[in-house]
């Protein structure tokens, strides 16, 4: 049997933690900059004037006349809670697939006993102990059963965010419950064409014949079929692939036309794309830099360009990476344009065994890595950035995005550390 373990509205939850006073309360959380609306609880996605993805300055006094508390998004506080309620779900299983920042699926083919229900009940006020986030878990044969059983478990209060499909009866109750569109990898295309052949619930689509969805729906299809027939098909990840590709595009606080700002942005991010690629124990062998205007501004002249720059060999240092950003970023920036945004992009990802050495480039490659390694080893010790190369300044407040709602990063931060008996801002 397999667990999806899903946090309930998880952005939200992560600050209700630290926030006991926001219980029951609506709570959203917003994009970068403070745009536009990310994440709601339940109580806020029941508000139907706060629809998902809307402008926050549209409906500001929507969100005061109806209590709404609403936060920047603090993605280090969420990573960190997402980290505990990982280490927590391994408390229950030897292998668990990390599927996104706020679901995982468990394996319990170890589990001996019978009672899946009081064991997804465990799991779920375990977490709830130890982390404090809400958590809807769903049991399953299958994948694609749990993840749908997760649904379920949510959507009617006397499930009490558990279901466990251990009968056939239950099977067939789970999928005629729930819509087509439901499912687990349809998308809304199929989910429409479906629907026009009379598919409308799980269960519709559970009984059509295989050869029909193999023919329809490629072998996708036939193996999403096969899993909601109780058939195994799709095998837990314990270890993702590395990825091919790393990059950000953050936009900045505010409008810039010193280039002198924006190179330090620049470096900023070419170092925190460039740990990521260490973590993973990989090197690029492109790098790319893109810079642009605000394309939705009517009154600004407009401009965006992006430049690819082949590294003589691959690499993951941050010094070297950040050398050739600028060179390209000098490149393409042109004087007399408000700039909003610059991305950075690591690009034809090897992983770092795999690297041909090169006779003429070692002594210098090796004293990079080594430079790395220590500035590495100081920022674990002592915090992010504490140690950084000179180019990325200490101008952040000029560029940064704008995050007037943030809460505290309360677990990674000592001087960010909840108080007791402090007063709150919102």
């Amino acid at each position: 049997m397999i667990a999806l373990v899903d946090c309930n509205s998880f952005y939200a939850s992560c600050e209700q933690v630290f926030r006991p006073d926001l219980k029951g309360r609506p709570v959203i959380v917003l994009s970068n900059n403070d745009g536009c609306v990310i994440a709601a609880n339940k109580q806020a996605k029941a508000l139907a004037d706060i629809p998902m993805f809307q402008a926050i300055f549209k409906i500001k006094k929507i969100l005061d006349a109806n209590n709404v508390a609403y936060f920047s998004s603090n993605y280090t506080l969420y990573s960190d809670m997402s980290r505990r309620v990982m280490d927590t779900l391994k408390l229950f299983s030897p292998l668990i697939e990390e599927y996104s920042i706020d679901e995982s699926f468990v394996d319990l083919s170890h589990y001996p006993h019978a009672n899946f229900d009081d064991y997804g009940r465990t799991i779920k006020s375990t977490v709830e102990k130890n982390t404090g986030i809400p958590v809807g878990v769903g049991i399953a044969k299958t994948k694609s059963l749990a993840k749908l059983a997760n649904k379920f478990a949510k959507k009617l209060q006397e499930n009490k965010d558990v279901y466990v499909v251990d009968t056939e009866e239950k099977r067939q109750h789970l999928l005629r419950s729930l819509q087509v569109k439901d499912i687990w990898g349809v998308g809304k295309k199929h989910a429409v064409r479906l629907k026009d052949k009379n598919i409308i619930t799980a269960l519709d689509f559970a009984e059509m014949p295989v050869a029909w969805v193999r023919k329809e729906m490629t072998v996708i299809g036939e193996r999403l079929w096969r899993e909601l027939n109780n058939i195994p098909c799709l095998e837990l990840v314990e270890e993702p692939d590395a990825k091919q590709g790393i990059g950000t595009a953050k936009s900045f606080g505010f409008m810039l036309t010193d280039y002198s700002l924006i190179a330090e942005a620049c470096s900023y991010y070419v170092a925190e794309v460039a740990d990521l690629l260490r973590q993973q124990k990989s090197s690029a062998t492109m790098i790319e830099v893109g810079l642009q205007t605000n394309n939705f501004s009517s009154y600004d002249k407009q401009y965006r360009n992006k430049i690819s720059i082949q590294l003589d060999s691959p690499t993951n240092s941050t010094i070297r990476l950040n050398k050739e950003a600028l060179k390209g970023l000098k490149q393409i920036f042109r004087q007399g344009y408000r700039y909003k945004k610059v991305s950075v992009n690591l690009l034809q990802i090897v992983p770092d065994n795999q690297i041909q050495t090169s006779l003429f480039e070692e002594k210098h490659k090796n004293e990079s890595k080594e430079i790395t390694q220590v500035i590495d080893a100081l920022n674990n010790k002592f915090g992010k950035n504490k140690v950084k190369v000179a180019t990325v300044g200490n101008r952040e407040k000029e560029w940064a995005l704008i995050k007037e709602h943030r809460s505290p990063r309360y677990t990674t931060q000592w001087n960010e550390i909840l108080t007791i008996g402090k007063s709150q801002s919102q």
